[in-house]
């Protein structure tokens, strides 16, 4: 009598048997799961942004040291002081320009108000709409302070326990700039031992194939936030000059904003130009609707002609699954998902276009259906008759 063994496709079985029962219970208990997430990331947070700070310096780090002959320790020091005189170069231009900006918008609210109100009951006379319409449109300067008011109530007890928190944030800060530094300094170390893990417990064939996404992952990342940072910067610049030109007031904080939410693909410049119209619509309603104006055709020219130029085809995706990646990107993750959930998206799109195509292959069938020509199809399948 023969003794059973349990072979390769009984640990198959086994193990997609295990994974569904353990999806199952995590569906089961979605708030249990969240909560241990949440500890988990709570934890690992300075790590995950030491990550972030190394992964956005590499590129300097590497360029520095091929100047400099292969100075790494040399390389990462002047790309550090450098990130940090960028940033303290524009700190000190743009937060005293926004102070500035936000004070005068605060004491000239209520006769930016009164203005609004005017353009109201003046466009409602001419258009003979009913007073009683007209006055529910109205907002005054009493009503918008006391819902300020009940807003910043309401919200204490989380700005209390922010301000509670800064201590434990400029900790983490510290953390997280230390581990980069390290990161850097040990990369080659790290990813020589990356990769022996994964010849160690995958088989040969697997291990390259998954070093292999990873190395395309990196290329789309990297490619897609470098230019994506780089194409936000100048359309912040673009819109702090027309706005200049044209005259309009606000005009390094309603760029600052649109530079910032640039960041985010196909929905950035609208998402920045909504609170940027609602504050010069304060101002001057003119103003705000030759905002509108410019900055859509700003978002034009960054979607046709500098977007393009800069990002090139770094993601492969059309138009569709941009948005896809955005909307679930943002509903999982919110800001942060909006902004990395392309370049995820892209790397998913083409492990699976990857897979299709090798199982099309296999059948001896293109996408469209179509049999493959004879040497093109998988050795030892049959392509399909001609007339299917």
């Amino acid at each position: 009598m023969n003794k059973w063994r349990p072979n390769h496709r009984f640990f198959s079985n086994l193990a997609v048997v295990l994974i569904g029962i353990t999806f199952y219970l995590a569906m089961s208990n979605l708030d249990l799961v969240h909560g241990a997430l949440k500890t988990v990331m709570d934890v690992l947070a300075p790590f995950i942004w030491g990550f972030v700070i190394a992964y956005l310096l590499d590129a300097p780090v590497r360029w520095f040291e091929q100047k400099l002959g292969g100075r790494r320790i040399l390389s990462i020091l002047i790309s550090y002081l450098l990130a940090v005189a960028v940033l303290v170069l524009l700190l000190s231009f743009v937060i005293p320009q926004l102070v500035q900006s936000v004070t005068m918008l605060i004491n000239n609210a209520s006769g930016y108000l009164d203005n609004l109100n005017g353009v109201v009951n003046n466009w409602g006379n001419r258009l003979n709409i009913d007073p009683e319409v007209t006055s529910g449109m109205l907002v005054s300067y009493a009503d918008l302070m006391n819902q300020a008011t009940q807003l910043a109530t309401r919200f204490m007890p989380e700005i209390l326990n922010y301000g509670m928190a800064v201590g434990n944030g400029v900790v983490s800060a510290l953390t997280a700039l230390i581990a980069s530094v390290y990161m850097l300094m040990d990369k080659h170390k790290l990813l020589g031992q990356l990769h022996k893990i994964t010849y160690a417990f995958l088989p040969l064939p697997k291990a390259r194939r998954v070093l292999t996404v990873c190395s395309h992952a990196n290329q789309v990342f990297s490619g897609f936030i470098t230019g994506k940072i780089i194409d936000s910067a100048i359309i912040g610049v673009i819109c702090f000059v027309g706005m200049s030109v044209l005259g309009m007031p606000f005009t390094l904080l309603i760029s600052v904003i649109v530079g910032v939410t640039n960041v985010i693909p196909f929905f950035g410049p609208f998402i920045g130009a909504i609170p940027s119209v609602m504050i010069l619509l304060m101002a001057s309603p003119i103003d705000a609707i030759k905002f509108a104006i410019f900055v859509l055709a700003l978002q034009q020219f960054d979607g046709n002609i500098l977007g393009p130029k800069i990002l090139g085809d770094s993601t492969g995706l059309s138009a569709i699954w941009v948005l896809v990646a955005i909307i679930v990107g943002g509903g999982l993750f919110g800001f942060a998902g909006m902004v990395v959930g392309v370049p995820t998206f892209a790397v998913l799109y083409s492990l699976t276009s990857d897979f299709l195509a090798d199982r099309l292959k296999a059948k001896g069938i293109t996408a469209n259906g179509e049999p493959l020509e004879p040497e093109a199809a998988a050795p030892g399948e049959e392509t399909l008759p001609e007339n299917q």
